[in-house]
C-alpha cells in the first residue's frame, strides 16, 4: 500500500482541490492520501464523496493537531 502526503498550508487555496484530486487519482488501489491543512477539509470530503467512486468515505479520518494543523487521511478503494 502506497501512502502520499501533501502539506496544503502553503498551496494557494484556489489550487488545493485540483492538486488533491490529481494526486488521489494517481494513487494505486488501496493507497492513502494524507493531507496536512490549516482547516478541517470538510468541503473536500463532501466533494470527494460525491464525485470520486474510488474514495473510501467510511475510512476517512481527520485529526486536529493544533489551531492551524489538521491531518486528514483519504483512503482509496
Amino acid at each position: 500500500m502506497v501512502e502520499e502526503t501533501i502539506d496544503l498550508r502553503d498551496v494557494p487555496p484556489q489550487k488545493r482541490h485540483g492538486l488533491v484530486m490529481d494526486t488521489f487519482e494517481a494513487l494505486d488501489s488501496e493507497g492513502t492520501l494524507t493531507l496536512v491543512n490549516d482547516h478541517e477539509p470538510r468541503p473536500l470530503f463532501y466533494q470527494m464523496q460525491a464525485e470520486v467512486d474510488t474514495f473510501d468515505a467510511e475510512g476517512y479520518s481527520v485529526e486536529e493537531r493544533g489551531t492551524e494543523e489538521f491531518v486528514a487521511t483519504l483512503p482509496k478503494l
